[in-house]
């Protein structure tokens, strides 16, 4: 109960809050944004307060084998939305999130490998992707926008709370960075901008998940020793610091790219 409580409350917060900064700055911030431990973080924490250290550490590992599943949802859409619509594209890389999640539970998943092998995947995602030089700005927005959004997320953010709390540690880890912000904030923004913005979008994602994957590293070795407090103190600023050093290394490079 308390985790759906304190999703009810930060779930329009943080939608309000990426949406407007995508708005200001464009898709690529808001996929960086996205990316990190919005929901996950917070999920994280508050099963350390209340299954314990030991439980919230499994689930860490559980989370980073999750963002695994992140970035085949990210390639799937990114694929499906050059010749699809934005339905199509969403059922078809969410469908590849959850076959991608069944597969990886059958599996034992502990932190450092799993970290190794998330990077491999990060990298190889980012290389794959492409940033797109759009010619003309989105169009402005409905006054539905915002409100869909939140709506559209909180609801998904509800169902997946619903399911996790009952299942052990790693499912739960797996299952936390479900991308319900992503596939809300692609979906607005492919309908709005097309493929090519939705791409950008969830190019940022893949490179925020640099920062998901500092977070969770940090709190799956420092969390029993070093305590709540501490752990997600540092978790945080790891996640903010090593996101927002991808994405501007990221888009450094995509700049010479582009020059080339």
């Amino acid at each position: 109960m308390l985790i759906l409580s304190f999703k009810l409350f930060i779930t329009p917060f943080l939608i309000g809050s990426v949406t407007l900064a995508g708005r200001r700055w464009g898709s690529g911030v808001s996929g960086l944004l996205i990316g990190l431990p919005l929901t996950s973080g917070p999920i994280s924490f508050l099963l350390a307060l209340e299954y314990g250290q030991v439980f919230a550490c499994q689930a860490a590992a559980g989370s980073l084998a999750g963002q695994i599943s992140i970035c085949i949802f990210c390639l799937t859409y990114i694929a499906v939305a050059r010749s699809c619509s934005w339905r199509m594209s969403s059922l078809v890389a969410i469908a590849a999130f959850f076959v991608s999640t069944f597969v990886l539970n059958l599996f034992y998943w502990q932190l450092w490998p799993t970290l190794a092998v998330l990077l491999v995947f990060i990298v190889l995602s980012v290389r794959l992707v492409k940033r797109h030089s759009l010619s003309a700005p989105g169009p402005i927005p409905p006054k539905w926008d915002l409100p869909g959004r939140i709506i559209c997320a909180t609801g998904l953010v509800i169902l997946l709370t619903a399911v996790a709390n009952a299942l052990g540690p790693q499912l739960s880890g797996l299952l936390a960075p479900f991308p319900a912000f992503s596939v809300i904030f692609a979906a607005f923004t492919q309908a709005q901008q097309g493929g090519k913005g939705a791409s950008n979008l969830l190019r940022g994602v893949i490179v925020g998940s640099g920062g998901n994957a500092a977070f969770f590293t940090v709190v799956g070795a420092m969390l029993t020793t070093q305590g709540v407090a501490i752990t997600y103190l540092v978790a945080t600023a790891a996640a903010i610091g090593v996101g927002s050093a991808a994405f501007f290394l990221s888009k450094k490079n995509s700049s010479k790219l582009g020059k080339n």
